[in-house]
C-alpha cells in the first residue's frame, strides 16, 4: 500500500470512529437531558496526551469538543495535557482511557 493510500485509510478510520462517538454521545446527552437531572456527574479532567505535533493536539481537541457532552478547555504550554469538561464522568480514568484509545490512537497513526 502506498503512503498516500495508507494515510487516506487512517484518516477515514479516524472519521468513522468520530462519527460513531458522535452518535453514541448524542444519545447519552439526550438521555441525560431528558432523564433525571441528578444522574450526571460533571467533571473537569486532565488528559495526558502523547501527540508530537500541534496539528495532532488541535485535531484531538477538536474531536473532543465536537463530541456532545465534552468540551476542550485548555492545552498545557508543553502540549502534554488537555483539560476537558465532561458532562457525565463517573470515572476520570474511564474518560481518559476512552479518549486515548479512540481519538488519540488514530491521530498518532496519522502523525506517523
Amino acid at each position: 500500500m502506498t503512503a498516500i493510500a495508507a494515510r487516506a485509510f487512517q484518516v477515514t478510520s479516524l472519521a468513522a470512529i468520530f462519527l460513531k462517538e458522535l452518535v453514541v454521545s448524542s444519545v447519552a446527552v439526550a438521555r441525560s437531558v431528558l432523564g433525571a437531572k441528578d444522574a450526571s456527574s460533571p467533571a473537569i479532567i486532565a488528559v495526558p496526551i502523547g501527540l508530537r505535533t500541534a496539528a495532532g493536539v488541535t485535531t484531538l481537541a477538536n474531536c473532543v469538543s465536537l463530541t456532545p457532552g465534552t468540551t476542550s478547555l485548555h492545552v498545557s504550554e508543553d502540549m502534554s495535557t488537555l483539560y476537558i469538561h465532561v458532562l457525565d464522568a463517573p470515572s476520570a480514568d474511564e474518560v481518559i482511557a476512552s479518549i486515548k484509545s479512540t481519538f488519540e490512537a488514530r491521530i498518532k497513526e496519522i502523525e506517523g
